[in-house]
């Protein structure tokens, strides 16, 4: 557990599956997290559906928080920043989860000191599952990204990524990737429905794999190229399959569908 006071600007969906995981897992008290929203009629709703104290002044926020998470939508990120400037001292940390907001903009519009994160992180944080990906700024030292990696690993998995191109490439595969899992998904319930089964029966089925796959995956021992041959046997139903996916080339279509995510995230950016 830490004592480290976490304030976030911002109550949405994304800041209280974070607040949620944090107090859930141990990771911080009640009484070391506040957040701030701007429907002020609100404020005791969502203290009390959160746990914890939820403030209208951003500025308060800054000045009583060690670690300040920029949880707004993109288009007031910057309105934001230039609020709690004049409050941001060298020993706090900045943590931004506003989509396609760069560090170079997070940090020209800070103190020149600041320890600035960059966070990507994906709705199914919302079910404890998240996956995150983040880059720190120039005076963002190693002890603050292992903080933050530990954070968000109470709500899911987090990797640290190399440079900033790399998080355009982290937002199209695990930021854009659950609609890509939904229709793969839906479209195999949907296979199975015009073959005759039951549309929900056919998407529990689909559900389902897809989710002991994704375990078997992430626990595997052996290459991904191996766990597909184990179940595709020579002759067998599912090497059928997969020869259909092969020949209908879905390899490029993946390439394409993350490429053109990539680009359209790295143009969001600029």
């Amino acid at each position: 557990m830490t004592n480290k006071k976490i304030g976030f600007i911002g109550a949405g969906k994304m800041a209280s599956a974070i607040i949620k995981g944090l107090i859930k897992s141990g990771f911080s008290r009640c009484e070391d997290i506040t957040a701030t929203q701007a429907e002020i009629d609100q404020l005791e709703e969502k203290s009390k559906a959160l746990g914890i104290e939820v403030i209208a002044d951003n500025k308060i926020l800054a000045q009583e928080s060690d670690i300040i998470f920029i949880a707004v939508k993109p288009n007031q990120a910057l309105d934001v920043l230039n609020e709690i400037s004049p409050y941001i001292t060298p020993e706090k940390l900045v943590v931004s989860i506003a989509a396609g907001i760069r560090l170079e903009k997070l940090e020209s519009n800070l103190p020149s000191s600041t320890r600035v994160i960059r966070v990507m992180p994906n709705t199914p944080m919302l079910v404890n599952e998240g996956m995150s990906g983040m880059i720190g700024g120039k005076e963002t030292t190693k002890d603050d990204l292992d903080y933050i990696y530990n954070l968000l690993s109470t709500i899911g998995k987090c990797i640290i990524v190399d440079n900033e191109t790399q998080m355009d490439i982290v937002t199209a595969i695990s930021g854009s990737g659950p609609a890509f899992y939904y229709k793969v998904i839906n479209e195999i319930a949907r296979a199975g429905e015009k073959l005759g089964l039951d549309y929900e029966k056919s998407l529990l089925l689909s559900i389902q794999t897809a989710i002991g796959s994704a375990k078997m995956a992430l626990n595997r021992e052996i290459p991904m190229e191996e766990l597909i041959s184990n179940v595709a046997t020579k002759g067998g139903c599912t090497r059928v399959g997969v020869d259909c996916m092969d020949d209908n080339d879905t390899e490029k279509l993946f390439y394409d569908v993350i490429k053109s995510t990539t680009e359209k995230a790295h143009a969001l950016g600029e």
